[in-house]
């Protein structure tokens, strides 16, 4: 008999076909998100789960599932999921990295672009038929070439990040909570440096680290104030490594000159001080969001179940003492 498993967001057919070859599939194709008991309910029987980073795979859902096996998760963040309980039940967890490194570091960038140019301010402007001609001084913005970058998280997109700086001619500078290995440096062609010194000397300040406990709020009132008044902050990881309300309030009274984010606290329910700022480019969690990269992450997230439900050690095991566990 094949396990059962739940997708719980629309996927592309391809995934689809990959987990229906091993497994029967209760598919979410109407894309309607379930609710904590809805998605205990369909878990009812089953051995795996295909989730998204917005479905909450928590101590409460674990107890409710006792056929749960593995959970696979499309996104290489996962902390939608309370990886100890899983461990603890011999759930195997799974993420998808690697395949969307490239798409992320474009959109920081992008991004970065975007508020040092001030596309979304300028585009509104002319969108409004307020563009009478061309002045010398009309909309200035700031240079991306030649500045300074300043990454918090150098790990692979990280890394991808720094690689693109090159093209820009940008000084790279970093900070890690370990020193990556001197050939990482040099590729990346970037110098380790405090987070203090980081935040001091960077022209753009770019996010790039997983959210955890460790993590919140690692951007609050306190760094911001350390920062140039003509810098600009870059979050493309996760909500909540940012205090928004402190952002916001630093936006306001020009502590920093502007922001681009992907992500927020709260989200999709982001703090609406934010649309009433000019300075601060706002997109909606889109920084994997290319056709190619997120059919790759379904796939790979599919690969990773199917793995799983094998017997077999997935490619992209988040908790290797789970398979000891069960």
């Amino acid at each position: 008999m094949k396990p059962k498993v739940v997708v719980t967001r629309e996927v592309f057919d391809d995934s689809i076909a990959v987990l229906a070859g091993h497994c029967e599939v209760i598919d979410n194709q109407a894309d309607v998100p379930y609710t904590p008991d809805a998605l205990a309910t369909k878990l009812a029987g089953c051995e795996g789960l295909m989730c998204a980073l917005t479905d909450k795979v928590d101590a409460a859902l674990i107890a409710r599932v006792p056929h749960l096996k593995a959970v696979a998760n499309i996104a290489v963040g996962y902390n939608n999921i309370d990886v100890p309980a899983c461990t603890a039940r011999g759930i195997q967890v799974t993420n998808t990295p690697g395949v969307l490194d490239d798409s992320t570091a474009d959109l920081a960038f992008a991004l970065m672009l975007a508020t040092a140019r001030r596309v979304t301010e300028v585009e509104a402007y002319i969108r409004k038929g307020e563009w009478t001609g061309w002045k010398l001084k009309q909309w200035l913005g700031v240079d991306v070439h030649h500045a300074t970058l300043g990454i918090i998280g150098m790990g692979r997109i990280g890394q991808a990040i720094a690689k693109r700086a090159a093209g820009f001619d940008m000084k790279v500078i970093y900070h890690n909570r370990t020193r990556v290995a001197p050939e990482i440096e040099a590729r990346a062609n970037a110098a380790y440096v405090s987070m203090d010194a980081l935040l001091a000397q960077a022209d753009f300040v770019v996010l790039q680290m997983p959210y955890s406990p460790e993590t919140h709020h690692l951007i609050g009132a306190a760094q911001l104030k350390k920062m140039k008044p003509s810098a600009i902050l870059i979050n493309s990881t996760r909500g909540g490594v940012v205090d928004d309300a402190a952002l916001i309030d630093a936006l306001k009274h020009g502590t920093i000159r502007a922001a681009g984010l992907d992500v927020f606290e709260n989200e999709p329910k982001l703090n609406p001080a934010f649309l009433e700022l000019k300075n601060v480019v706002l997109v909606p969690h889109i920084g994997s969001s290319t056709e190619a990269t997120r059919r790759a992450m379904a796939m790979t997230a599919a690969k990773n179940l199917v793995a799983a439900l094998r017997g077999e050690r997935p490619p992209n095991l988040v908790n290797p003492a789970a398979r000891e566990q069960r």
